[in-house]
């Protein structure tokens, strides 16, 4: 991939992919007006983050969200291309293909626009690296479960809260979903497996068993059912929970809709657009925010240091050969909960020194969502470290 150069093309260009492959950047010819007019109205900001933050600023102002949000899922694509192509890279053996991950990916925009804090010290994009990997980490890791259970064996292993989600996702009425519930509950109580090792692959209900499901059934509602009406519930249930588990992601990479009727540009009003640029100018600090990175690395690294040394080579195999607890275990001959032990110990000294910092020199009060956030940044930061 060709790295993008100008700001106009980092806020106004979108990946496109050719057979798993990056084709080429595409640009989205009203955004690209957008972003050029904003720069007249300030052409001496050359900087990315100041870019970053003004979009991000205006994302917060109801009437320019949607533009707003256009112009950052436009400059999340290089991160997300790369860390796309590194999770496929570890995990050759997956089913999903980088444009799979990357559109996983991509669909997580709003959730890092809203968990993002300017005021803590650390970039966006570094903070969307982190959610991005995250992300298809968790999808690829819930998807082989569900990609080697059975219909039968899913609707064993899946939650009532999980399964409720997922039919009111696939748009049933509340009546419905709560006799697709019923169905559920009855299913569970009575097929239960007799065989040990048959759990994912288990196999549909025995006449009998379904005769017993319905009838179980038909004594908790007025509405009676045979068992055929019950067992093709059940299949559409474990469908929907595919499918919720799963999504087949919409293209995020271009802005839907022509832009020959109107201009994205119309909706920033000329006075809250010279106000907010006034406003990033006074907090912009370019250098300090420089300096302040620089720092976080020299603390983390320091912290790494006074690990004991058995808990800094657990946490070298965990993020820099990206082995499982399990694999590390094996590696060092010892248990796994002893493992995940320690590595927690590792990474709660690790977090508790960059809280420390961010407390004493950012004067930023230390809160269970500020620890989140610290939390994921400092994971990227150890991935990327190793």
């Amino acid at each position: 991939m060709q790295p993008r150069q100008t700001i106009i093309e980092i806020f106004s260009t979108f990946v496109q992919f050719a057979g798993d492959r990056f084709s080429r950047w595409a640009i989205e010819s009203s955004l690209r007006r957008s972003i050029q007019s904003c720069i007249k109205q300030a052409p001496q900001e050359t900087s990315e983050y100041f870019w970053t933050l003004y979009w991000y600023k205006f994302w917060q102002v109801p009437e320019t969200q949607v533009l707003a949000k256009q112009h950052l899922t436009a400059y999340f694509q290089e991160p997300c291309y790369w860390v796309s192509q590194k999770t496929v890279t570890n995990f050759a053996s997956t089913q999903y293909q980088l444009s799979d991950c990357f559109q996983i990916a991509i669909a997580q925009v709003d959730k890092i626009l809203k968990g993002y804090n300017p005021n803590q010290g650390f970039s966006l994009k570094n903070y969307a690296s982190a959610i991005f990997s995250g992300a298809i980490r968790e999808t690829l890791r819930q998807n082989s479960e569900i990609d080697i259970c059975s219909d039968w064996g899913l609707l064993r292993k899946i939650t009532k809260k999980f399964l409720v989600e997922s039919l009111q996702n696939a748009g049933l009425s509340p009546e419905d979903i709560n006799a697709y519930i019923l169905a559920w509950e009855c299913f569970k109580t009575l097929y239960i497996p007799t065989k040990t090792g048959t759990s994912r692959q288990l196999p549909p209900p025995d006449d009998v068993i379904w005769q017993a499901i319905a009838k179980t059934y038909n004594t908790q509602t007025t509405h009676q059912v045979n068992a055929q009406t019950l067992e093709k519930w059940l299949l559409n249930s474990a469908k929907a929970v595919r499918r919720y588990r799963y999504p087949q992601p919409e293209s995020l990479n271009v802005p839907k809709g022509g832009d020959d009727g109107w201009e994205w540009l119309d909706n920033l009003p000329g006075s809250q657009q010279e106000s907010l640029i006034n406003e990033i100018l006074a907090q912009e600090a370019e250098q300090t925010r420089i300096s302040q990175q620089t720092e976080i690395n020299k603390i983390l690294v320091l912290a790494i240091a006074q690990l004991e040394p058995e808990l800094q080579q657990i946490v070298k195999l965990y993020y820099g050969e990206e082995l499982t607890q399990n694999q590390i275990a094996k590696q060092l001959q010892m248990q796994q909960y002893t493992i995940s032990r320690r590595l927690k110990k590792a990474q709660e000294a690790l977090l508790r020194s960059l809280a420390n910092w961010s407390r004493d020199n950012l004067h930023i009060t230390v809160t269970s969502d500020l620890l989140k956030s610290i939390n994921t940044v400092m994971e990227e930061w150890l991935r990327n470290y190793y």
